[in-house]
């Protein structure tokens, strides 16, 4: 246990402030790295949770915006104007290998079955391509959370067995084991525990929250994408 600044009845101070600055060096550290990883977590919490709000709404409007339309063209158009989305760069990596198909075609006529069956396939791989680079992005950082959700826990208990060895320490060298002395020293350790929950509870919970709603919006892609290419088969190939 660490040295306590004692008060003037001889009693160490057990308030939160004093047990964090008066903490062993291994227990600062603990904690200081636990406050850094809830740090981190809440930031990507943050900035994870609008991405992923304007990434569905916005997809849900170019959903709405391609089957009223109709016409790819204008479809095009409205996309080249409209905030991105994961469904509208999905769209948009079709629709350009599309185009580059049919600039092809008419440069050389070419309508055997093969030929058709690699155009579309050509178009399957910018579908899919663009949609891993949807999903990459919309999952980057999200693993912090995961990291933070289950090695939290175990940093801040790593932190409390620390602190409770050096309690039993100071008891076996000072011979005494009333509750004055070792009061302080278990309640430090405990802090660093609480302090590993707190960093911990929020990153599972927002974890769990990023990857149903990236599981959603990564289905609306793949519907998409399906739909996208029985359109592309009906009406080119």
């Amino acid at each position: 246990m660490s040295a306590l600044i004692l008060q003037a009845g001889g009693e160490a101070p057990l308030d939160i402030v004093s047990l964090l600055l008066n903490a062993s060096p291994v227990v600062k550290g603990v904690l200081g790295l636990l406050i850094l990883m809830s740090v981190a977590s809440w930031f990507v919490i943050g900035s994870k949770f609008f991405y992923l709000a304007n990434a569905s709404s916005r997809s849900t409007k170019f959903q709405d915006n391609f089957w009223k339309t109709g016409r790819l063209d204008e479809i095009w158009r409205i996309s080249e104007s409209s905030a991105p989305s994961p469904v509208g760069e999905v769209f948009r990596a079709g629709y350009t290998e599309l185009a580059k198909l049919q600039k092809r075609r008419q440069e050389n006529v070419d309508t055997a079955g093969e030929a058709l069956l690699g155009d579309i396939e050509s178009v399957q791989r910018a579908l899919d391509r663009a949609r891993t680079t949807a999903i990459t992005e919309m999952e980057s950082r999200v693993p912090l959370l995961g990291t933070t959700a289950s090695a939290a826990p175990f940093i801040g208990l790593f932190g409390t067995v620390w602190g409770i060895m050096n309690s039993f320490r100071n008891i076996g060298a000072k011979g005494a084991a009333n509750l004055a002395t070792v009061a302080p020293g278990i309640a430090e350790a405990l802090v660093a525990t609480a302090i590993g929950l707190m960093a911990a509870i929020p990153a599972v919970m927002a974890y769990n929250y990023f990857s149903r709603r990236i599981r959603v919006i990564t289905s609306e892609m793949e519907t998409f994408s399906s739909d996208f290419l029985n359109i592309v088969r009906r009406r080119f190939f």
